[in-house]
């Protein structure tokens, strides 16, 4: 007996169709907007993820050499991926690019909830336009996507901060901050207490005082952000706060803007977020981390070797939103759903068999006996999979050109004329026959 790895989940077939209905509607709503899907590989080459974050990530990875000596790893996010296909193809690409995926990605970590090793995202980017309506369809999108899996407002929102307005109030301290390590910190702060977030911002080159005041910055509500613009006194500070302005803006206009609060302690950990950045958390706070997040990044692709090339996404993640859908009781019902289930008792196979090929051809789900059971196994079976409706081909119904129709709900059954059946109706029912 094998059990499965740690951090690595069996997804049955009833809690597998409730993924498969989420993702759907994820990707549905991707197409909507206009979004195209993409496949991308399992293994990239480890030296990517170390130049993009520090030979320190490869102890987060799957990583091994493989029989031809490279060092490879697998997919830990889907970011550099799609930026090294983007700089692959990017004279032939036209403007914006606008990509969606679904699929897993791996990262070596301790398992809690909503976080496993093996997980599964649906990732979606716009590269090319550095735009404030790119970041505000962003975010549509993610709306647009909760409220199709049966949220309503109430139940989540969008914490939006902007990486710019973060990096352009260190520097304007009189101290040498590690910005990157500071914004690091921030996006740590409500994760860990105020005096441990205070210590790593003075590791990254504040002092205590310093670190209070940056802590009342960034305090500041929607209708005073010109107060961080005189703090700073930089164009900086005051493009970013411009821009995020810009952005929810057009979050009004795109039908996002009731979904978004204002959150400068919104920082999001990873180093290449440049602008506008958003996480979504459960309103009722239920359910305690963020559900998921995204943001710009502008200056990936150049560094992949593109040219400059603007870029924002978003990666909503099946196991914490999961997490947020069931909190919301709108999680998608894990029962099998059958609309027919043709029962054999004798040598009819040959007319139960054009039974379910014409019922199957009308796009209906369709089951029939491929284990020679009895007449009770194969109704008791009907019954587990919930069939609407049984059609049982025996070779006595068959002997008067009839088929028995049984609607399993009211346990009530009539004959059927076996060559009216289907006949020209798209669903026949009991109550057709009656």
């Amino acid at each position: 007996m094998y059990d499965h790895l740690k951090g690595f989940r069996d997804f049955y077939p009833a809690e597998m169709g409730a993924r498969r209905e989420v993702i759907d509607t994820l990707e549905a709503t991707a197409r909507r907007y206009g979004f195209r899907e993409v496949g991308t590989p399992a293994l990239e080459r480890t030296q990517m993820y170390v130049d993009k974050s520090g030979e320190e990530i490869v102890e987060e990875l799957y990583a091994f050499e493989d029989k031809g000596g490279r060092e490879v790893a697998l997919t830990p996010e889907l970011t550099p991926t799609v930026a090294r296909m983007v700089v692959a193809k990017q004279q032939e690409l036209s403007k914006p690019i606008k990509w969606v995926s679904t699929r897993p990605f791996w990262r070596y970590e301790q398992v809690q909830q909503g976080r496993f090793r093996e997980f599964y995202q649906t990732n979606v980017d716009i590269f090319g336009s550095s735009e404030p309506e790119a970041d505000a369809e962003i975010l549509a999108f993610a709306a647009d996507a909760l409220t199709d899996l049966g949220l309503t407002g109430e139940e989540f929102e969008f914490r939006v901060s902007h990486r710019d307005i973060l990096g352009g109030l260190f520097e304007s301290f009189d101290a040498d901050v590690d910005t990157a390590a500071a914004i690091r910190a921030v996006d740590k702060s409500e994760k860990i207490s105020h005096n441990e977030y205070h210590d790593l911002l003075v590791d990254a080159g504040l002092s205590y005082d310093q670190a209070a005041e940056f802590d009342d910055l960034l305090a500041v509500g929607e209708d005073d952000l010109d107060e961080l613009v005189e703090f700073a006194g930089t164009d900086r500070v005051e493009a970013a706060v411009t821009n995020l302005q810009n952005v929810l803006e057009a979050a009004a206009d795109f039908g996002a803007r009731e979904y978004c609060t204002l959150s400068l302690e919104t920082a999001r950990g990873l180093d290449y977020y440049t602008g506008v950045v958003f996480e979504c958390f459960d309103s009722t706070g239920e359910v305690s981390r963020s559900v998921f997040g995204g943001g710009r990044y502008d200056d990936l692709i150049e560094s992949f070797g593109g040219q400059p090339t603007p870029a924002v996404g978003v990666a909503p993640g099946l196991a914490p939103l999961s997490l947020l859908l069931q909190r919301a009781d709108v999680w998608p019902d894990e029962a099998f759903t059958t609309d027919y289930y043709v029962l054999q008792i004798g040598d009819t196979r040959s007319e139960a068999a054009r039974i379910v090929r014409d019922l199957r051809e009308r796009g209906h789900v369709v089951e029939t006996d491929v284990a020679d059971r009895s007449f009770g196994s194969q109704l008791n079976y009907a019954d587990s999979i919930n069939a609407e409706t049984v059609v049982v081909a025996g070779e006595q119904d068959l002997e008067n050109d009839e088929v028995t129709i049984k609607d399993m709900e009211s346990g009530d059954q009539t004959q059927a004329p076996i060559d009216e059946f289907p006949g020209d109706r798209e669903r026949p029912t009991y109550d057709d026959f009656a």
